[in-house]
C-alpha cells in the first residue's frame, strides 16, 4: 500500500475559515468542526469518508470529533479515522485537533459504560489503538454518571492529561449544576475543562435556555454545538413532508418519524423563507444563527458527502444577522 499520497492544499489556511478562541485557553478552533458520528462506520464507504476528511482539512477544518461508540458498529468510526491517519494524515498530526469520548454503552459487563475510572481509561486506550494515535487533543466524559462519584470521573480525566494521553479534557451533556462542580474540580486539579459539548440548534435550545452556554463562558470553557441541523430536520430535505427511503428519519432511530408534525413543518417553512431572504439554504441559515453567539466556539457538523460539507461551509460567508432577523427567528422557534 502506498502511504501518504495525500497532499494537503497549500491554501488550507487562506480559506474563509474562521478560528475562535476556546474559552480562556491557548486553543483556537475552526468555527465549523467535522463530526464522525454518522457516515464513517464500517458499513459506510471508506472512499467517501476519505474525500470528506480531505475536503475538510483542505478548507481549514482542523477539528475532528469522534467517540468510542461511533460507527456502526461501535468503534469503527475510530478505525476509519485511524486508517486515514496512517495513510493520509500522519504528516499533519500537529495541525489536527482530534477528540474522542467515552461514557455510553461500548462492551458487555459492568465496566463497558458510564463514568468509572476503569471504563474511561480502558476506553481511551482502545480509542488510541483504533485511531493509531499516541494521544488525543481532548477527551470527553460523554455523559454524566449519577452512580459514580463526580470526583472519580473528573480525577480520571485529570490523570489522562498528566499521563500525556490527552492534552485537554471536556464534558458532554452534563446538567448545569453538575457541570459547575466539574469545572471547579478540574480547575483545582490544574487541568481546567477546555470544552462543553451540547446539543444546540434552532429546534433544540436547552443549553441556551438553562444557562449552560453562559455558565461555560463564565468558567472560561469553550462551547461546542452538536446536532446543529437537528439530525437533518434543518437541511431542507423534509420540507415537503416526505420521508425518503434511506434517509435518517426512515430508519426511525435517533430521528423519529413522529417528530414530523404539521406544526413543525410550518415552522421549518417559515425558517426556510427567512433563509432565502438572506440568500442562504436552510442549513446555512441554521449554522449561521448558531455562530452569531460569541460564546459558541465551534459548530460540529456531520456530512454524508463533500457537496453537503461544501454547502455547510458557505455559512461562514453569510451576512450578519440584523436585530429584526434575530427577533423574528426567536419568535418562530418559540411558537
Amino acid at each position: 500500500m502506498e502511504e501518504n499520497k495525500y497532499k494537503a492544499a497549500a491554501s488550507r489556511y487562506d480559506s474563509s475559515m474562521q478560528y475562535r478562541r476556546c474559552g480562556r485557553s491557548g486553543i483556537e478552533l475552526p468555527a465549523i468542526s467535522l463530526g464522525l458520528w454518522h457516515n464513517f462506520g464500517a458499513e459506510d464507504s471508506f472512499e467517501n469518508a476519505r474525500q470528506m476528511v480531505h475536503y475538510a482539512f483542505d478548507h481549514g477544518i482542523t477539528s475532528f470529533d469522534l467517540a468510542n461508540n461511533y460507527g456502526p458498529p461501535a468503534g469503527s468510526a475510530e478505525e476509519t479515522f485511524g486508517r486515514l491517519m496512517a495513510e493520509d494524515l500522519a504528516p499533519y498530526r500537529d495541525e489536527l485537533f482530534v477528540s474522542t469520548k467515552a461514557g455510553h454503552d461500548m462492551w458487555p459487563g459492568p465496566y463497558g459504560t458510564w463514568g468509572s475510572r476503569k471504563h474511561l481509561f480502558a476506553s481511551l486506550h482502545a480509542s488510541l489503538r483504533r485511531m493509531k494515535l499516541d494521544y488525543v487533543d481532548v477527551f470527553y466524559s460523554h455523559r454524566y454518571d449519577p452512580q459514580t462519584p463526580l470526583e472519580e470521573t473528573m480525577q480520571a480525566l485529570a490523570d489522562m492529561v498528566r499521563q500525556g494521553k490527552a492534552l485537554y479534557v471536556g464534558i458532554s451533556k452534563y446538567p448545569r449544576e453538575i457541570a459547575g462542580k466539574a469545572y471547579a474540580y478540574l480547575r483545582e486539579s490544574h487541568t481546567p475543562c477546555l470544552l462543553y459539548q451540547g446539543r444546540f440548534s434552532l429546534l433544540s435550545q436547552v443549553p441556551r435556555e438553562e444557562g449552560i452556554i453562559e455558565q461555560a463562558a463564565d468558567a472560561g470553557v469553550g462551547f461546542m454545538a452538536f446536532s446543529p441541523l437537528a439530525q437533518g430536520l434543518l437541511t431542507g430535505k423534509y420540507l415537503d413532508g416526505k420521508i425518503e427511503p434511506g434517509s435518517r428519519m426512515s430508519r426511525d432511530g435517533f430521528l423519529k418519524k413522529s417528530v414530523l408534525t404539521p406544526q413543525l413543518l410550518d415552522r421549518l417553512h417559515a425558517l426556510d423563507r427567512m433563509a432565502h431572504r438572506r440568500g442562504q439554504t436552510l442549513a446555512q441559515f441554521a449554522l449561521s444563527w448558531l455562530l452569531h453567539f460569541p460564546e459558541v466556539t465551534s459548530v460540529l457538523v456531520g456530512a454524508s458527502s463533500v457537496k453537503q460539507l461544501a454547502d455547510n461551509l458557505q455559512a461562514l460567508s453569510a451576512p450578519a444577522f440584523t436585530d429584526e432577523e434575530l427577533r423574528e427567528t426567536d419568535r418562530l422557534v418559540k411558537e
